[in-house]
């Protein structure tokens, strides 16, 4: 089922749909709460003696998470305790099942100091945010303030402790375990769904499993620095539901770029599987050639021509064995006007054309983008980095794109492109990707955490990574060859754009590991974990 991303607004008319058709509101919560409890088991199993803390809210949040606690009660040998931040009707049956499990109980107004809250904490192996769900809006109520603070708190002096890394406590053991895994039930508590902002003493959790579909403040920051890694239960509610069918926007997520991929026959060959034109480099940006010409190889293309200069193939051709090569005439290092003629007469045949990457800002080479886009025989276009750059300088610049074109912006360059400036582009990321590729009628790529697509007709997607070991020169390179490369193969535009961003941080992730540390890694870590990432997709 393909994941949705919806409002709370929309989310809330989606639950009213189910319950007047398919499932009521009851059945939902214990949906949740199983799926919850499902999770947690997958993610973090729990053993005998493990220390389990559910912070519950007086809402169908904290629903969610007495469902949740009165299975894993009845289910595993664990110590489940209720810290309640107000007391629960006594006609709710949640409650009282959760009662009947044996779990023990506190309340937030008998703990006026956070002293027993503090007790809980330092000793969980495992804590349930059910506090607040998807309706808050910052800022906590000073009660709710301090329950969380006392939280956070609690946290702090648990890590200022030895280093340990998560995981639970074996069981029987005395003393505080390592630090403990903390699951979010919908969302973080203190965060804005919608807007993604963010209460000071709001909740980070290391993962957060949201229910029918995943809300667009959990991939905006602040509020995204404390959802960890995503889950989304679907509830099993029916993907036809037309409150739910509606919904334009998606999250790419394992499974939908599985669904991506394109064929592979085993009777296939290289023209099979498309022929790549990459326009790239001047002398300062060599690197830019090697990084976006590997990884549209690694994509799956079958042909990658590296079109530019003749000094730059001379110095990396050696290196980089794979390509066929096109030598375009050069202005001072840089490729100059007449190339163009060059790149019209050699790309027929061609399946996808990337130009951008490392071109650099010379005047003859802005002279030669214009001048290549004079034609209308232009296999399916990427445009990237300096390509965009070049573009901006130019006014209504995207009447002069081809259908289905491609661009790749990083905010600086959508500033550039839209003339909205960064912090503008970073405070509504979703509406800007949107409207912009509409207005353009063009695939936007916005790069970042969280990068999201956009394609004309109002569709978006969003890709739910964020690691700080893509934010390195030459990664942007490496996505625009992949990107170029899955076009190549036939795939649609805004497929393909989904696909080659999944991959491109599927890869940072797995380079991370690889290198021990996201702040070492370097692009050139992340073009060998490309296979390992497609293996992952394609096993998804």
């Amino acid at each position: 089922m393909t994941v949705k991303v919806a409002s709370v607004r929309e989310v809330r008319r989606i639950e009213a749909a189910a319950d007047r058709s398919v499932m009521s509101y009851a059945q939902m919560m214990l949906k949740a709460g199983e799926a919850a409890g499902a999770y947690l088991q997958a993610r973090c199993p729990i053993d005998a003696g493990d220390r389990i803390v559910f912070l519950i809210g007086k809402g169908n949040n904290g629903g969610d998470g007495l469902v949740m606690a009165r299975d894993l009660a009845q289910t595993t040998q664990a110590a489940v305790h209720l810290y309640l931040l107000e007391s629960r009707d006594a006609g709710d049956s949640n409650y009282q099942s959760a009662l009947e499990a044996g779990q023990s109980v506190d309340l937030a107004t008998d703990d006026a100091d956070g002293g027993k809250l503090s007790e809980l904490i330092e000793s969980a192996d495992v804590i349930v945010d059910a506090l607040f769900g998807i309706g808050l809006r910052p800022p906590l109520r000073p009660a709710a303030a301090r329950v969380q603070e006392h939280v956070n708190s609690s946290l702090a002096q648990r890590d200022a402790g030895p280093a340990a890394p998560y995981r639970l406590a074996a069981a029987g053991s005395a003393g505080p375990s390592a630090r403990p895994f903390i699951l979010a039930i919908d969302c973080p508590s203190g965060i804005d769904c919608d807007s993604g902002d963010a209460d000071a003493a709001a909740l980070a959790a290391d993962a957060t499993i949201t229910f029918i579909a995943a809300k667009p403040g959990l991939f905006t920051f602040p509020a995204a620095s404390y959802v960890g890694e995503l889950a989304v239960a679907t509830l099993g509610l029916p993907e036809e539901l037309p409150e739910l069918s509606q919904l334009q926007t998606t999250m790419t997520d394992g499974r939908r770029a599985a669904a991506l991929l394109p064929r592979r026959p085993l009777d296939g060959h290289k023209g099979s599987f498309g022929k790549v034109m990459i326009v790239a480099g001047s002398a300062n940006y060599i690197g830019a050639i090697a990084l976006a010409g590997e990884a549209a190889g690694r994509s799956g293309a079958g042909l990658v021509t590296v079109a530019t200069t003749r000094d730059l193939i001379a110095t990396i051709a050696g290196s980089l064995r794979e390509p066929t090569w096109l030598s375009l005439p050069d202005v001072d290092g840089a490729i100059a006007q007449d190339a163009s003629a060059t790149v019209h007469e050699a790309i027929s045949g061609y399946d996808a054309l990337l130009v951008g990457c490392g071109l650099g800002l010379h005047a003859s080479t802005r002279a030669f983008l214009l001048s290549l886009l004079e034609s209308d025989a232009l296999p399916p276009l990427i445009i990237d980095a300096d390509g965009l750059n070049a573009l901006s300088r130019q006014e209504a610049w995207w009447r002069q794109m081809p259908p289905d074109t491609i661009v790749t912006p990083h905010s600086g360059e959508m500033a550039r492109l839209s003339g909205l400036s960064t912090a503008q582009i970073n405070a509504d990321r979703w509406r800007v990707a949107i409207e912009c590729a509409a207005r353009w009628n063009l695939v936007v790529v916005l790069k970042g955490a969280h990068t999201i697509i956009a394609a004309p007709d109002g569709r978006a997607s969003v890709i739910p990574f964020k690691t700080d070991a893509l934010g390195t020169a030459g990664t942007g390179d490496i996505l625009a060859g992949l990107i170029a490369g899955i076009r190549g193969q036939g795939v649609d535009a805004f497929d393909c754009a989904c696909l080659g961003a999944y991959i491109h941080a599927l890869a940072g992730t797995i380079a991370a590991a690889d290198v021990g540390s996201s702040r070492a890694v370097i692009a050139g870590d992340v073009l060998p974990a490309l296979g390992r990432a497609f293996k992952q997709v394609a096993a998804s």
